[in-house]
Formats: C-alpha cells, sequence, structure tokens
C-alpha cells in the first residue's frame, strides 16, 4: 500500500508524468447525479458497423468534474452525445445499457422527451465556438433563446439574465455585446458565450467537449479558471472530454481513462496521475512532455488502435501492450477494483499474473 491507500505502486517507463502544481485537497462527493451502465453504442456505415462504444460504465457526482480522456477515436465524444441524445439517426444506435439522469433512462425517451433534458438539466459546450454560434443572430438572441423557450419568461427578464450571465463569463459591457454578432468577438469570447448559453437555463450537468482546444494556451488557462468559478458558483457537475492531461491536472476530480470504446481505468485524480495500472494509462502519462526532465525523449504508444469493425476479443491494448499474456488476447480482463475509487480492466492485476511494475 502506498500513502494514497492503492495496492500497487507503480515504476513507469519514461518517468511519471505529473501536474504542473500541487493537486488540490481531494473533495468528497457522495450523491449520484448521473450513472452509465454497460453502455454499448453502434454505427452503421457503408463499410460495416463500427461498434463505438463497448460496454462503458461509471458514475458521475453531484459537484464533481469527472475528465474522460483517450486518443481520438476511442468514445469520448460519442459517450457525450449518447448522453445527450445527440446521436445521429439512423446510423448510430444504442444497442444496450442505460443512461440514469434523475431516475430516468434517457435512451428510452423519445425526441420531445429529450428536448425538455436538454439545455434545461443537461447542457453542452462543443470545441469550436464559432460553429457552435449562428452568425446570422445576435448574441442576445442565442443567449436568450433557450430561456424563453424552456422557462416562458417575458423578454426583459430573459435580457436581464442575459446580461447577469455575460458578467459571470467575464465579457465586458455586457448590455452592448448583447446587440453584436458573433464574428464581432475574439475566439476566447465567443467560447464564454457558449458557455454563458450552456449556462441560461441552469443544468445541473455540463458536458465540456474539448472546450479549450481551439484556443491558445493564455485564453485556456482563463477558460479553466472560469470553469473552476462556475461549479463553485452553482453546484454544477461537469463531464470533461478532453485528450489534453495538462487540462485534466487543472480541473478534474476523477478521470476515466477510455480506449477502444471501453473504460480501461478510473479513479481519483491523484490515483490516475501518480498510481496508473493500466499499461495504456502509463503510456499516456509517458508521452507528456515535462519541463523538469528536459533531457527524456518522449516515448510515444507504439502501434494504432484495433479496428472497431472487428474489435478484439480480449484486451483491446493487447497489440500494442509491451506487457501482453496469451491470456490478454484470448480473455477481455475483469475490473479490478485497486481502492473503492480505483479501478482497472488488466490481466496484471489478477493475482496469478507477474508483478512486473515492481
Amino acid at each position: 500500500m502506498n500513502e494514497h491507500g492503492n495496492r500497487h505502486t507503480t515504476t513507469r517507463q519514461g518517468g511519471t508524468a505529473v501536474a504542473a502544481k500541487p493537486l488540490k485537497r481531494k473533495k468528497v462527493f457522495t450523491e449520484t447525479m448521473l450513472s452509465v451502465r454497460d453502455l454499448h453504442v453502434s454505427f452503421k456505415t457503408f463499410g460495416g458497423e463500427v461498434q463505438a462504444l463497448r460496454g462503458v460504465s461509471f458514475d458521475l457526482y453531484k459537484g464533481e468534474t469527472l475528465a474522460i480522456v483517450g486518443e481520438s477515436g476511442c468514445g469520448k465524444s460519442v459517450t457525450a452525445n449518447t448522453i445527450m441524445g445527440l446521436l445521429p439517426h439512423p446510423a448510430g444506435k444504442v444497442k444496450n445499457g442505460s443512461v440514469i439522469f434523475k431516475g430516468r433512462d434517457l435512451t428510452k425517451l423519445d425526441k420531445a422527451g429529450m428536448r425538455k433534458v436538454q439545455g434545461v438539466d443537461i447542457s453542452m459546450i462543443f470545441q469550436d465556438p464559432m460553429t457552435a454560434l449562428n452568425p446570422t443572430l445576435q448574441v442576445g438572441e442565442q443567449l436568450t433563446e433557450g430561456l424563453r423557450t424552456h422557462q416562458k419568461v417575458s423578454k426583459a427578464d430573459a435580457k436581464k439574465k442575459a446580461i447577469e450571465l455575460l458578467n459571470v463569463v467575464g465579457i465586458p459591457n455586457p448590455e452592448e455585446r448583447l446587440k453584436q454578432y458573433p464574428h464581432q468577438f475574439s475566439g476566447g469570447m465567443r467560447q464564454r458565450i457558449v458557455i454563458a448559453i450552456a449556462l441560461i437555463c441552469e443544468p445541473e450537468l455540463l458536458i465540456a467537449d474539448e472546450p479549450t482546444t481551439a484556443l491558445d494556451v493564455t485564453i485556456q488557462a482563463q477558460i479553466l479558471e472560469l470553469f473552476e468559478e462556475i461549479q463553485e458558483r452553482t453546484g454544477v457537475s461537469i463531464i470533461l472530454i478532453t485528450h489534453d492531461l495538462g487540462v485534466v491536472a487543472k480541473i478534474a476530480d476523477r478521470i476515466a481513462v477510455m480506449y477502444a470504446g471501453k473504460v480501461i481505468e478510473i479513479g481519483e485524480k491523484r490515483e490516475v496521475f501518480y498510481d496508473p495500472q493500466h499499461p495504456y494509462t502509463q503510456g499516456l502519462l509517458a508521452s507528456v512532455p515535462r519541463l523538469d526532465l528536459k533531457e527524456e525523449e518522449l516515448k510515444p504508444i507504439e502501434g494504432t488502435p484495433p479496428d472497431l469493425f472487428a474489435p478484439p476479443i480480449g484486451c483491446p491494448f493487447t497489440a500494442r501492450c509491451p506487457f501482453a499474456m496469451e491470456v490478454c488476447d484470448k480473455v477481455h480482463p475483469p475490473t479490478t477494483e485497486l481502492t473503492i475509487t480505483h479501478a482497472v480492466d488488466c490481466w496484471l492485476q489478477d493475482d496469478r499474473a507477474k508483478n512486473v511494475f515492481g
């Protein structure tokens, strides 16, 4: 047991990647906001059926920020779009599993039922703020549309709320800005407007899909600070979809690592950063640049993810894993609970496996 109460202490190939500054004191979460269970999602294409999600399960707690990380194509955005009811029809289909939010299975709701949830109970922030905004409408119209549609407030009250939110997200002269169009704002300001639109109906869950990717580093930091301030002010739960581990280190409470349509490791931020147990998680962290190790070369994860037209029956990371055993290719590993908050799908955690981590 190490100082964090985990079963193993890992010595990773290529060094340990750590956050840029000390991690904050751990928060305690008890009330479940969202439960995703055994979620399977596929897409029909001309080339066949893509099995995009293959048994995804996780919980999100009230007031928590859960980061979902992994390579492009691992299923992060598909998970978010499934929760939001935004799968393309008829190509995308939930084949199995559930998404329980406030006692309701969102996968069972029809379009009318989901419209009552979208933007009201659950809101989403998309990657590119320019494409998320309508270039032909004034910002004020786009801000107040959801509020007037879902809550039937007057035009004057909606405008007042919009001005308050623009102040919250840090846009100066909000009353004048309401009359302007998206092209009159910088990229960072547009992202702040998108965040304000997502918050206008005071949702309980905010899904942010790569919210800082299109922004420069300085503006990224400002947006991340804004997320923290909003969460502290409102208590909203956040699912953060990202491939940027620097973003994760800044604001996440827990981390779910996805690979080939599965969650292969999940745990508190300290557990995943300082004691990762899946070789893929270790590879991700070893490939992060570190300023304190100038002489060290980055170590990429060799190989490519599996073909999800015909996914492997065993561990999907087997072909790229330096510690792969014969069983890895034949049977998918069971989930091993290392602590009450840290779990991993890896045969190396089986008592019969050799301890390759030292």
